[in-house]
């Protein structure tokens, strides 16, 4: 009981910490575009590892990038890992530039044995996040009859992403093959807000009306991801595990709707029916591992967004509003990661030889494509440490503290587009505790 209560103020007060560092887990202008930014999906332990994960296979970890990973989960333990990212951002284009920071729950998983070679999963994570605000302001000419400048400001503010609540099974048939299936349920609400006002120098101008456009969805839908992993010792200390995942790409279920007002009361309202899609994916990857104390990883997945339907506003030839679903407003979504743990003695009875070192580097491209360019390009690179809550003994596992250090960069492909830089501190715990032991008393 005492363990459930730790496991539960420990995601309390993750949730909490989140919420008072800011409103929302994001500030990129560019989570305006598409279902918003893309989140990382990674647990606390192969975050400070660039994010690798196909061929990560562990008893002490939950993974649920593959959840073929689950049939590895001793049979005595139960696994809980909850995170958060602590994310201190600069942004900068044309010669301007501003800071902001936020924080976001990164992640709550579960994990167990079911039974001899079938383990179980659980938990939340994000899937997109939606949140910004910035302004644009513009010169229209002079007025007319009184001569005075006419500007327009223009203010951009959204909210909102996708989340996903999953539940898997990792079988493994034969020594060789594991097999699993992640089922995820996901929601969320997309919401974004143009506002135009014009200005007579420093007045906002009666002789002229403003407009708002808004763009608003409920989504719900589900997800399924499917993964293969098969181990392969080629010495009696080194073995390599090769990973592979595939998600079902399909249409989201959902209304979006398009509404526009001026201030002189003039309104239209569009709606449209299933407007969003989520892509079929494929990822592939390797792990080595030598004497328990070194693990190299890499991985690649492939998202195929250039399929898949998103609603966008138009005009027609003669000037009337449309809002009509449309694919090609994607680019197909390419990553790539490279990762390393290093353990002096894992099962060593010395504190620092328990210690784990970790470092990696990912790259991935973007899904967006934003007035005809393509969007920004990300890199990450992290550094890492897992440390145990307590000394080690012979043959008995330890609760974890990780934390990593992450620097990620979104390179715009076009000069006049925002470049973003990111320093990100990424903390969690992942409890490891011998729940389902058999205790003796003699």
């Amino acid at each position: 009981m005492n363990k459930i209560k730790v496991i539960l103020a420990s995601t309390a007060m993750a949730w909490a910490s989140a919420n008072a560092w800011a409103q929302n887990g994001n500030n990129s202008s560019y989570s305006r575009f598409g279902l918003g930014t893309m989140s990382e999906q990674s647990q606390t332990f192969n975050r400070g590892m660039g994010g690798v994960a196909m061929g990560l296979r562990s008893g002490k970890n939950v993974n649920m990038q593959n959840p073929a990973s689950y049939s590895a989960i001793d049979s005595l333990t139960f696994l809980f890992d909850v995170g958060m990212t602590l994310q201190y951002g600069h942004l900068s284009a044309n010669g301007s530039s501003t800071n902001a920071r936020n924080a976001t729950l990164s992640n709550v998983n579960a994990g167990f044995r079911v039974a001899k070679n079938l383990g179980m999963s659980f938990g939340f994570v994000p899937f997109t996040n939606i949140g910004y605000t910035f302004r644009s302001e513009g010169r229209v000419g002079n007025n007319f009859t009184s001569a005075q400048p006419v500007t327009t400001l223009t203010t951009y503010t959204g909210s909102g992403g996708l989340h996903q609540l999953y539940i898997g099974a990792g079988w493994k048939p034969f020594k060789w093959l594991s097999a699993g299936v992640n089922a995820s349920y996901v929601w969320g609400d997309y919401n974004h807000t143009i506002s135009q006002t014009f200005y007579e120098g420093t007045t906002v101008s009666s002789s002229y009306s403003s407009q708002t456009q808004q763009y608003s969805a409920d989504i719900t839908s589900y997800k399924l991801d499917f993964g293969l992993q098969v181990p392969i010792r080629i010495s009696p200390a080194d073995h390599i595990t090769l990973g592979a995942t595939y998600g079902l790409g399909h249409t989201l279920n959902g209304t979006a709707t398009r509404l526009r007002y001026t201030s002189v009361g003039d309104s239209t309202e569009m709606s449209v029916d299933k407007a969003f899609d989520i892509p079929q994916t494929i990822g592939a990857g390797l792990s080595w591992q030598h004497k328990n104390q070194l693990t190299v990883a890499a991985d690649m997945k492939y998202e195929k967004w250039s399929e898949c339907n998103m609603p966008m506003p138009g005009n027609t030839a003669t000037g009337d509003i449309t809002y009509t679903v449309k694919t090609g407003a994607y680019n197909d979504r390419t990553r790539y990661a490279i990762g390393a743990e290093y353990v002096p003695n894992a099962n060593g009875r010395s504190y620092p030889g328990t210690i784990r070192y970790r470092m990696g580097f990912n790259y991935t491209s973007s899904y967006l494509k934003i007035n005809g360019q393509d969007g920004p390009t990300e890199y990450r690179a992290t550094v890492g440490l897992g440390l145990p809550l307590k000394s080690r003994k012979m043959g008995e596992d330890a609760s974890v503290i990780n934390v990593s250090a992450e620097w990620m960069m979104r390179k715009p492909s076009v000069a006049s587009m925002i470049k973003e830089n990111y320093f990100m501190l990424n903390i969690g715990i992942t409890f490891n505790e011998g729940w389902f032991k058999k205790w003796m008393i003699r």
